[in-house]
């Protein structure tokens, strides 16, 4: 067994306790034995080890963990940006658009738009993507995102109920027994998840619970698009199917911050989707100050939310969110990876996998402090070198 030591972190964020502001570790060491964590603590204190790995005076923080994209699509909608930009709402409708554009392209072009993407993420320190479908909404094209999707990423979500395609518009409720039967039948094998956007202009929430019902009998665990556009049944439903996140929570009554706060549910809170939309932005305080579990991702997606950078997003929920800049660390890995329920990402305790961003700069904080900035100088995964 080879074991590394690095060196020369001039601050180390663990997140191996439960606190996020628990605070990190000046002039530290790490150790990494076979890909995985090994012992972490001040230089002066660090075992020796085979190899030595110095980070010139650099902050070493967990590999973020971004627990909510959509990565397997053609083309893009730039100029529905634009329109928003210039006054125009956001609505789900412009899924129908990237929906004709994927169904057109190879697998080939589907395949290397995703490893672009993917890519991406590493190169701004995401060392573990969870990846949907939802733009074939047809059984061949959805079961093909998937299987595309699970070449190159750890989490792979159904998420055939993204909209009602335009071919079943008179027929909803045609379209959801086609995703709760052999849609489901096909995509399952390559799913860990299944996902429901649960929105006016979507589905409802009886049409939410059949599909959400038939996955669960089929085995998979269950995520939830919900209250993004409005108050609605979506947290709700996610907390009573036991469901492993609640994404987007823009709108949320009492009732639904209590639910959350009561649940093993995680809130995952998609902060450039607000940015890119111009809507409200979620109420991190409430939620934390409740005591729910919170997770930030990127959405990444040609419509809503256009980015991969995980950093852009730690910095909008500080400025706009009003999380403090360890909380909001924290959220992108540990919140991310209990959003997967996944214990062995998103922190640095001994035993975990050895995922882990070098920042240049001398602290985290500065992922917030200088937005933009490409702060990530290497990435480490499974204990090796990445990207």
């Amino acid at each position: 067994m080879t074991t590394t030591v690095f060196t020369g972190i001039a601050e180390l964020t663990t997140h191996a306790d439960a606190d996020p502001d628990a605070g990190a570790v000046a002039d530290a060491a790490l150790v990494v034995a076979d890909g995985r964590v090994a012992w972490t603590g001040p230089l002066s204190q660090a075992p020796d080890a085979d190899e030595r790995v110095d980070l010139g005076g650099r902050a070493v923080i967990p590999g973020f963990v971004d627990s909510h994209a959509h990565l397997v699509f053609a083309g893009d909608r730039a100029q529905e940006f634009a329109a928003r930009m210039t006054g125009t709402p956001y609505s789900a409708g412009g899924i129908r658009t990237t929906v004709a554009a994927t169904r057109a392209a190879s697998d080939d072009a589907l395949r290397a738009n995703l490893k672009r993407l993917t890519d991406e993420m590493l190169r701004q320190g995401t060392t573990t993507v969870e990846c949907k479908s939802g733009y074939g909404l047809t059984v061949e094209d959805e079961a093909r995102a998937l299987r595309l999707a699970r070449e190159q990423v750890e989490a792979v979500t159904y998420l055939g109920a993204h909209v009602v395609p335009a071919e079943y518009k008179e027929r909803p409720e045609e379209y959801v027994d086609l995703v709760k039967g052999a849609m489901l039948d096909a995509c399952a094998p390559y799913a860990d998840y299944a996902d429901v956007f649960c929105e006016r202009g979507a589905f409802d929430a009886e049409q939410t619970r059949e599909i959400l019902t038939a996955a669960q009998a089929k085995g998979l665990d269950l995520r939830l698009h919900a209250n993004q556009l409005g108050n609605g049944p979506g947290v709700q439903l996610a907390v009573e199917f036991g469901a492993a996140s609640a994404d987007h929570c823009t709108f949320l009554d009492d009732k639904d911050i209590a639910a959350l706060a009561g649940s093993q549910t995680v809130a995952t809170l998609l902060p450039g989707v607000e940015f890119s939309t111009r809507s409200p932005y979620p109420d991190a305080r409430r939620l934390l100050e409740a005591g729910a579990t919170v997770a930030i991702a990127t959405d990444c997606n040609p419509g809503s939310c256009y980015t991969t950078s995980m950093p852009f997003c730690i910095a909008v929920a500080v400025r706009d969110m009003h999380m403090s800049p360890a909380e909001a660390l924290w959220a992108a890995t540990v919140g991310g990876a209990k959003a997967l329920r996944r214990d062995d990402i998103g922190h640095l305790g001994v035993g975990a996998r050895a995922d882990f961003a070098v920042l240049d700069a001398p602290s985290y904080i500065h992922l917030a402090y200088r937005p933009g900035v490409p702060l990530v100088h290497r990435v480490w995964k499974n204990g090796t070198p990445a990207g």
